[in-house]
């Protein structure tokens, strides 16, 4: 970079901008009694000649006429150099675009989208398959895999209680997780941001694709530990299709979490929020309270364990679990339908339900983009 300076300057600013690359770098330079007079007394104050005030300010100087007159020349030659000696394997000649700042992209999108799909593969194993975490969700699997240990058919409360545990647990973990991801991220995107490595969408679509498979695999251990120790339904459909809703939630109630940590930047913040959020959702979620009152039902609309929980109990009794019927007291038996937990509920519209959470895990994901297109605008 020095020699880039010396290139780019001539007489009187030849040694001004070799002066404040130098400051820059922390090098102070050899230098020799000719000269300007006015520019030797500056690199007599920069090399120690005059008080601190003196030398303060002749830095300043010198770093804003760096800034001005020479860093975008420098990263326009990086940038056109790093260009020139690659290809796209058509003929060597690739488009190029510029970004907010004017500087050419030296990398294609898929390029951009490939080498932080690695990145974020190789930093996301240790931390979604770290060794507290794997405790933590098999722990919690086996347990209360012993507690609804082959919980019989016609014990429908406990049943209905089994798959809003599951709606529950992976409807809110996620969420605590994704919080911390770009508030923690937030330094390294705003300097590889501002520099000129990658476009924001490249950064985020990696992002999202380095999540699958570490986000879905310790929900499908749990689904498959707590699945057949509580004595679900066990034909493999029903199994399939119960992993698939979790799996869903599951993705869904990140995009939550990341649209939280976006939106905020503040892990205090952040955890405060979702600790609301969750609270709601675990109280509006149909199983607590059946029956809300209309001024507040839209709570339950907005709540994506909600539509976990009426997909679940859909792929559970969709043909009338338990024989199609249960003993409703007296001897008599009413149709599993009628049960309390599940009319409240609802076994219908579960289109509709799969749909509202493409919309839900769109809209969140968008909200979490467009913010993250805001910070670097800050």
């Amino acid at each position: 970079m020095l020699d880039t300076c010396r290139v780019r300057g001539q007489g009187r600013s030849l040694l001004i901008i070799t002066v404040s690359c130098v400051v820059h770098a922390g090098i102070a330079p050899e230098t020799s009694g000719s000269g300007d007079g006015d520019v030797g007394g500056v690199v007599a104050v920069v090399l120690g000649g005059g008080s601190e005030a003196e030398q303060k300010e002749v830095r300043g100087k010198l770093a804003a006429a760096y800034e001005r007159h020479i860093a975008p020349a420098v990263k326009l030659d990086l940038c056109s150099s790093e260009a020139g000696g690659t290809g796209t394997g058509d003929g060597g000649h690739k488009s190029r675009r510029r970004n907010a700042a004017g500087v050419e992209w030296t990398a294609g999108w898929c390029t951009q989208f490939s080498v932080l799909l690695q990145r974020g593969l190789k930093e996301r194993r240790h931390e979604s398959f770290n060794k507290l975490r794997i405790f933590q969700v098999l722990s919690v699997a086996c347990l209360a895999g012993l507690l609804w240990w082959r919980t019989p058919a016609a014990h429908l409360q406990d049943r209905t209680a089994l798959i809003f545990f599951f709606s529950v647990f992976w409807g809110f973990f996620p969420l605590y997780n994704a919080v911390f991801v770009f508030p923690l991220e937030r330094p390294m995107l705003l300097k590889e941001r501002s520099s000129g490595m990658y476009r924001l969408s490249s950064y985020f679509a990696a992002r999202t694709a380095a999540d699958l498979p570490m986000e879905l695999g310790l929900p499908t251990a749990f689904v498959l530990i707590l699945y057949w120790m509580g004595g679900l339904d066990p034909r493999p459909a029903s199994f399939l299709l119960s992993l698939l809703v979790v799996l869903y939630s599951v993705l869904v109630a990140q995009s939550l979490g990341l649209a939280v940590g976006a939106v905020l930047m503040d892990v205090k913040q952040g955890t405060t929020l979702a600790s609301v959020i969750t609270m709601v959702f675990l109280i509006a979620g149909g199983y607590y309270v059946q029956h809300i009152p209309p001024f507040v039902g839209w709570l339950r609309w907005l709540n994506y364990s909600f539509y976990c929980y009426r997909l679940l109990l859909g792929i559970q009794f969709r043909d009338g679990g338990g024989g199609g019927v249960y003993d409703c007291g007296g001897g008599a038996l009413c149709p599993v339908s009628e049960f309390p937990a599940i009319k409240a509920v609802g076994l219908n519209n579960h289109w509709i339900d799969v749909c509202v959470m493409a919309l839900l895990l769109v809209g969140y994901r968008l909200v979490a983009y467009l913010a993250l297109d805001r910070l670097r605008q800050r």
